[in-house]
């Protein structure tokens, strides 16, 4: 079924986008990732990517022109399939709503409003409260929802267009958040660690005394409906029950039943009689683990109330020292080890969140298989000696190991691919991720280009990379476009270990630390260091045979490291 691709909200004040360019036609086929455009926001110039597999059906927009945010670009879909009708909706306005679609939507939209005038009466008119709501923006495309790192301002300070109002932890990277008006920051509604979903609202600035609490009922009206309101009224049922339940304890029913004091008194634990307690006291106790058997009544002939549950603190019970056994001719002591049990949960970050998504969709959908080899460095270690002696930068082994990778990757092509669903993308240029640590999770910097470069350019990159990724200063073009991965922990004293792939790469190597071991050399037992390297291959677009070639080549240039340089 065809559908329809909307300009996206690209940046908090966006209203409107230019296509810049378009980078396919119609008629041609895009799959899921592929960027289709690139879009010229109020910020800064981004790629418009596809959601959806299919093929180019029809390009409203041309080159140049400018689009409301949620106006009709193009429509994607299947080859030959008749958008005739679709195209006539969107003239008429009806966007890729089908007709069905539109009237189920606007019966839920009729109920829903309903239910708001039922929940939450008038609607709030906060038109004259001259304040505004500051929401969370969307800082990146795969961004769903930011942390606030910190707060630069506090409440009360006077603010004016372009002060930085706070840090904005993305899963990209930590962003700052400008206020675009002046006045006072009357509210903040989120803390510091706190997460908000896109457009959530975290702040309110405006005039000093405006009834900003007016506008954040009004705003709440119109997104919940009133679905807040209604988990209170049921909690304030809950509670009328408790009390109703208590006065009919205290003024006794038809049915005489024994008091409660004297059956909870009587229940004598966990298997003896009946306990009395409301039934909120009762889901309380059972969301904390409570046994009401432990808990007094406060309420009518000692009723359990909520507020006992509440207020309860477990008792510590005593143990009985164990009796020795008088048979026996020697006593074992048995010491009692004293402890308690405790643990932290900490809030998951952006960027660990991206992490765990996107590796697990290429654990659990791309075929992994690995191939490792043994790397004699003997030769290498010499040749980076040599090389520091001249080198206006320091050299490691990893700038080594990226310019063998490259080199490498120029021999054997069908591993510097990515796999795109129907078709297999032979990339022409060499751009090498190296994977870098944070505190946060891992951000992969990329090396454009890495084959024609020198020694001394990769590791002043490599290093810079590396520093900026720490101070969270990665820009977006500094982490885009690899088409091959390098995983280094060898510097933690690890000798092997398998990669995850770093999508959309098909081959990722993981690189372990230099060992010095026996090996055999001209039918000699001989010290030397070897290095254990694993590649990780997608099987649907490296072969075995393809993915041992390129170690084959890589040892080789590892091991005379002369033949890098030609």
């Amino acid at each position: 079924m065809a559908e329809v691709i909307k300009m996206p909200k690209m940046s908090d004040t966006m209203e409107e986008g230019v296509i810049a360019s378009w980078l396919v036609k119609e008629g041609d086929e895009v799959s899921t990732g592929d960027i289709l455009a690139e879009v010229e926001t109020d910020k800064a110039t981004m790629e418009l990517e596809s959601y959806e597999d299919g093929v180019i059906l029809h390009i409203g927009i041309k080159e140049g022109d400018a689009v409301p945010v949620d106006g009709v670009i193009a429509i994607i879909g299947e080859k030959g399939e008749d958008i005739d009708d679709l195209l006539k909706e969107i003239e008429n306005g009806g966007g890729s709503d089908k007709s069905d679609d539109k009237k189920e939507s606007d019966e839920k939209d009729k109920s829903d409003g309903k239910k708001s005038e039922k929940d939450s009466g008038e609607e709030i008119d906060a038109s004259d409260v001259n304040a505004s709501l500051i929401t969370m923006p969307k800082m990146s495309d795969t961004m769903e929802e930011g942390v606030i790192a910190s707060w630069l301002k506090k409440e009360g300070d006077k603010v004016e267009a372009g002060d930085i109002l706070a840090e904005v932890e993305t899963d990209k990277a930590t962003m700052e958040l400008e206020a675009y008006e002046d006045g006072t920051l009357l509210y903040i509604g989120i803390k510091e660690g706190d997460a908000a979903p896109i457009d959530g609202v975290i702040a309110v600035i405006g005039e000093e005394g405006a009834d900003y609490e007016k506008l954040i009922k009004a705003h709440e009206q119109k997104s919940s409906g009133g679905a807040s309101k209604k988990e209170d009224k049921e909690e304030k049922k809950e509670k009328s029950e408790d009390k109703s339940s208590d006065s009919k304890s205290d003024s006794g029913s038809p049915k005489p039943t024994p008091p409660a004091e004297s059956a909870n008194k009587d229940k004598g634990g966990k298997d003896g009689g009946r306990i009395f307690a409301s039934p909120l006291a009762k889901k309380i106790a059972k969301d904390k683990g409570i046994d009401l058997a432990e808990v007094d009544g406060s309420g009518g002939n000692g009723r359990i109330i909520k507020s006992d549950v509440e207020n309860f603190t477990p008792k510590q019970k005593s143990k009985e020292a164990p009796k020795q056994d008088s048979s026996s001719d020697q006593a074992m002591s048995i010491p009692q080890v004293v402890g308690e049990e405790s643990y932290e949960e900490v809030k998951v970050s952006q960027m660990r969140k991206t992490v765990a998504k996107r590796l697990s969709e290429s654990k659990f959908t791309a075929p992994h298989f690995y191939v490792t080899m043994e790397i004699n460095m003997d030769k290498a270690m010499e040749a980076r000696k040599s090389i520091n002696e001249v080198s206006p930068v320091k050299i490691s082994f990893n700038d080594m190991v990226i310019k063998a990778v490259a080199a490498s990757l120029r021999q054997h092509p069908k591993v510097n691919s990515s796999w795109m669903g129907d078709k297999i993308r032979r990339n022409n240029h060499i751009h090498v991720g190296m994977a870098v640590a944070v505190e946060e999770g891992l951000l992969v910097p990329v090396i454009r280009f890495a084959d024609n470069k020198s020694l001394s350019h990769i590791a002043t990159e490599a290093k810079d990379f590396a520093k900026k990724a720490k101070n969270k200063e990665l820009e977006q073009k500094d982490w885009e476009g690899n088409t091959f991965t390098i995983s280094n922990l060898g510097m933690f004293g690890v000798e092997e270990f398998t990669a995850i792939i770093n999508p959309p790469d098909a081959c990722i190597l993981a690189v372990g630390g230099i060992k010095q071991t026996a090996i055999v050399k001209d039918g000699e037992l001989v010290p030397g260091n070897v290095m254990k390297v694993t590649l990780s291959c997608d099987h649907r677009v490296v072969d075995g045979a393809v993915g041992s070639a390129f170690l084959q080549t890589l040892k080789g240039l590892l091991e005379d490291p002369v033949r890098i340089l030609i």
